[in-house]
């Protein structure tokens, strides 16, 4: 049958009538929608018909049999508020035969603020003690010879190779989180993330208080270790969220992406706290990694609430009903054929368990695949490896700002707020376009990020002795763009994923984008430990 034709059917119980046949009176069909070609949303007509006692009206899209009442409209999609449409299509029969729920108290967005939160916590609690790892790291770093060569080494490129361990394993992970996002329950892919996090953090605040001064480079390869780990449960988490978020409300989404803005924020300030309430650094650092602890904990238990709200228990039950991610190849032709009433196709539901197309996906995104991926391939490199070696003009002075409290403020303090408020500014502004000429314009313009923080006060310096931004407030309004840029072009990219694809896509789409964004970060990594030794 051709691209958008309508096929009449008879009535249950009613004699047979061939395709060839004269079709029945409009009082004795119901009206067919019968294809779906090349990845392209239908658009369902049909005509007043009566199809039983009930008044119902059979519709067959892509095989799916929907049934809906015929004294019910149904509204458009544009017609929902775009905070309040979801990246999913839910099924008719489910969404409309009830009232739509409210999110009593916030509750859901709590929980998806709590949860983003808990999402990029372990990697900004990592990078954030640096007081920390470079007393674990200095032990035996003035012994002479190569030993001592190669401890000093540790010690001042360690954020480097924490963000290359933090990210390459990720990439794998995020493939694989792909390939089983239609076969293991989100679920069980947050949970086991939020346990192997739980597990690893407990090992990282007991070896707080272990003497590691005798096996230095052996503490560092555990460390390491530990942040591969932890950065690949992560990133399973993290994707596995997004996909989650899909099937519920735009709002949810901008509260998990502002949750992970405000991950670092927390970080950050309880890094601080524990500076200035602590004379000793491993004291500070056991409250440190005690309050992410803590808080892994808080992540798990409202995870676990979250299917217990009214307002997430519609939605899920939606997505439940309906397939979310459909795997019909992009060029397929599904004719459709008429069910029994009440019943779905269930070659289709097998196909919907399997891999989701990823063609289609990686046309509609290319481009915003790329913004993604260079912005965050821009930042890693700065923040933390560049941004974290830049010391105050006046350190000499000996004063606490310049020694004890000037990296924490003007680097991951100040990087991480302006980061947050980046993203909350999308809330309010979306420009531009997805399709907008502007958008890669502004994201290849971030690369002057590089020489700027380059030529400021960084140091060691082995290679470029000049230092043209010879005063503290540069740094400061440098990480502050910085940040600023980030948070704002990111989330407007990862935002415009789901939504310019099939909303049937949309979760697959989520977890492309967010491979985009770890890939950035994985290539990001690798070229920072280049970048810092060539300053």
């Amino acid at each position: 049958m051709p691209w958008g034709s309508v096929s009449h059917f008879p009535r249950p119980g009613d004699a047979s009538v061939g395709l060839g046949a004269a079709p029945p009176s409009p009082a004795d069909a119901v009206v067919i929608y019968t294809s779906f070609r090349k990845g392209r949303r239908c658009h369902y007509e049909f005509t007043p018909c009566s199809a039983g006692p009930d008044g119902a009206v059979g519709l067959a899209a892509v095989g799916v049999v929907l049934l809906l009442r015929a004294s019910t409209m149904i509204p458009a999609a544009g017609s929902f508020p775009p905070d309040q449409e979801p990246l999913l299509e839910d099924p008719v029969g489910s969404r409309y035969s009830r009232q739509k729920p409210r999110d009593r108290w916030h509750g859901a967005y709590i929980i998806f603020f709590l949860l983003g939160i808990g999402s990029l916590l372990p990697w900004n609690f990592f990078i954030t003690a640096k007081h920390y790892w470079r007393y674990k790291l200095q032990n035996c770093s003035d012994e002479p010879g190569p030993v001592g060569q190669a401890a000093s080494d540790l010690r001042d490129y360690f954020e480097s190779y924490i963000s290359i361990a933090s990210t390459v394993p990720s990439v794998l992970c995020l493939i694989g989180n792909f390939l089983l996002v239609n076969k293991v329950p989100a679920s069980v892919r947050i949970l086991s993330s939020l346990f192997v996090m739980l597990a690893v953090f407990l090992v990282i605040t007991v070896l707080v208080k272990v003497d590691t001064s005798a096996w230095t480079t052996r503490f560092f390869a555990l460390t390491v270790g530990c942040v591969a780990v932890v950065s690949s449960a992560s990133t399973v988490f993290s994707s596995s969220l997004f996909g989650l978020s899909s099937c519920f409300p735009m709002r949810n989404l901008q509260a998990l992406i502002s949750g992970q803005a405000m991950g670092g924020t927390i970080s950050a300030v309880a890094s601080l706290i524990d500076l200035a309430a602590a004379a000793d650094v491993t004291d500070s650092a056991l409250a440190y990694f005690l309050t992410a602890d803590i808080f892994i904990v808080v992540c798990i238990m409202v995870y676990l609430l979250l299917p217990r709200l009214e307002y997430s228990r519609y939605y899920l039950g939606s997505q439940k009903e309906s397939p979310s991610l459909v795997t019909v190849p992009p060029d397929s032709s599904v004719e459709a054929e008429a069910e029994p009433r009440g019943t779905v196709n269930s070659s289709f539901l097998a196909r919907s368990a399997g891999i989701p197309p990823l063609r289609p996906i990686l046309q509609k995104t290319a481009l915003l695949g790329f913004c993604l991926f260079y912005v965050f391939f821009i930042s890693i490199i700065v923040f933390p490896s560049l941004s974290s070696n830049i010391e105050s003009v006046s350190k000499a002075s000996g004063s606490p700002w310049s020694t004890k409290y000037f990296t924490p403020l003007t680097c991951f303090l100040l990087y991480n707020f302006a980061d947050w408020c980046g993203r909350q500014v999308t809330a309010w502004i979306q420009v531009p376009g997805p399709k907008s000429k502007l958008l890669p314009a502004l994201v290849l313009l971030r690369t002057i990020f590089l020489p700027l923080f380059i030529l400021s006060n960084y140091q060691p310096r082995a290679h470029i002795r000049t230092v043209v931004f010879n005063r503290d407030i540069y740094p400061v309004v440098f990480t502050a763009l910085l940040g600023l840029s980030n948070g704002y072009l990111g989330t407007l990219v990862m935002v415009y994923g789901p939504k310019i694809v099939p909303k049937e896509l949309a979760e697959a789409a989520g977890v492309v984008m967010t491979f985009y964004l770890v890939l950035g970060l994985a290539l990001g990594s690798a070229c920072a430990v280049f970048v810092v030794h060539l300053v």
